[in-house]
């Protein structure tokens, strides 16, 4: 048997870091606006003729060999042994896969936590609703981190799609947005600028700052959720130029969350976009590094990648994602 399974990366346009939990509760009315991308995590399980599991990465070249899943040393390779050892998954041999660069900002670690929860699901013929598989990859992914992980990255790997996760003390809801994905694929520029960045540093900086009751940190977040609303709205009605206004906005708000949130070389390349026509842009996930996304009509879109590609960012084409997680299972061939 084999089964191949795949999750879209996202970008969040606005709203994100109140996706962790304590953070949503202190701020009414939270939510993060995100979308899902055509830049996927893979995963293919193998059966074997032993109960012996493999593991191994094409994007780092790092493989495991053990007698069974409780032998996994999740050491290496440590999201994929992790969930292996928690479905209780044996006789199989786990690839994987992503499109994105390490540490793009855009939840490949995520969504490839969705792609191999999926597929060890169905491998282990369990049949979890979304809610249920979503609390398994955060809390792996977060005992992976070793620091708090939020819920906004895994409803676009689950669902796909433009939503908005709205948070609040009843819980997390995620609602699909009526944008269209064309319309807004053909605004979207998103760069890669070169530099890694770790999404639990910057995060948890901020969530000490903000539960300590730092007065610029807790105006910060009033600013951004205010934004979130402003961009969702406008995202419903297509009203583009707003929903940028929004974006820039918020981002503004996010670069004062803490130090390092933004850098020289990112300032650098976000005005080299807007200086060919963007009309707005940000960093994706927590800052530091990482992919920006630009908003820009569609026909400064080509302009504002070339521009960003001179001041030495990597373009990766993209458009939004309607297919979330997709699992397929193949039957043995003779």
């Amino acid at each position: 048997m084999r089964i191949d399974s795949s999750a879209p990366t996202r970008i969040d346009l606005a709203g994100g870091t109140y996706d962790i939990w304590p953070l949503y509760l202190l701020h009414d009315n939270a939510q993060t606006i995100n979308a899902a991308i055509s830049l996927r995590a893979h995963c293919t399980l193998t059966s074997r003729r032993d109960y012996r599991v493999t593991l191994a990465s094409d994007d780092t070249g790092e493989s495991v060999d053990a007698s069974g899943p409780d032998a996994l040393d999740a050491a290496t390779l440590p999201l994929v042994a992790r969930l292996v050892r928690h479905f209780g998954a044996r006789g199989v041999d786990v690839r994987t896969r992503s499109s994105s660069p390490v540490g793009a900002g855009i939840a490949g670690s995520s969504a490839m936590a969705v792609a191999v929860a999926g597929a060890l699901a169905a491998w282990t013929g369990r049949t979890l609703p979304a809610d249920a598989l979503l609390t398994i990859v955060m809390n792996v992914e977060a005992q992976v981190l070793g620091v708090p992980t939020g819920v906004q990255d895994y409803r676009p790997a689950y669902y796909g799609g433009v939503s908005a996760v709205e948070l609040s003390a009843s819980g997390v809801a995620r609602i699909a947005l009526a944008v269209s994905e064309d319309d807004l694929s053909r605004r979207l520029v998103l760069a890669y600028t070169g530099a890694s960045r770790n999404s639990g540093i910057n995060n948890w900086d901020v969530m000490v700052r903000r539960i300590n009751g730092d007065r610029p940190v807790i105006e910060a977040f009033e600013g951004i959720r205010d934004e979130a609303s402003v961009v969702r709205h406008a995202l419903e009605r297509a009203d583009w130029p707003t929903a940028a206004a929004g974006v820039s906005r918020e981002w503004e708000h996010r670069k004062r969350l803490a130090p390092g949130v933004s850098t020289p070389h990112i300032e650098s390349l976000l005005g080299r976009a807007c200086g060919a026509g963007a009309l707005a842009g940000k960093v994706c996930g927590a800052g530091g590094g990482g992919c920006l996304v630009c908003l820009t009509e569609p026909d400064r879109q080509a302009a504002v990648a070339d521009a960003l590609a001179a001041g030495g960012a990597t373009i990766l084409p993209i458009a939004v994602e309607p297919d979330g997680l997709v699992v397929d299972r193949h039957a043995d061939t003779p």
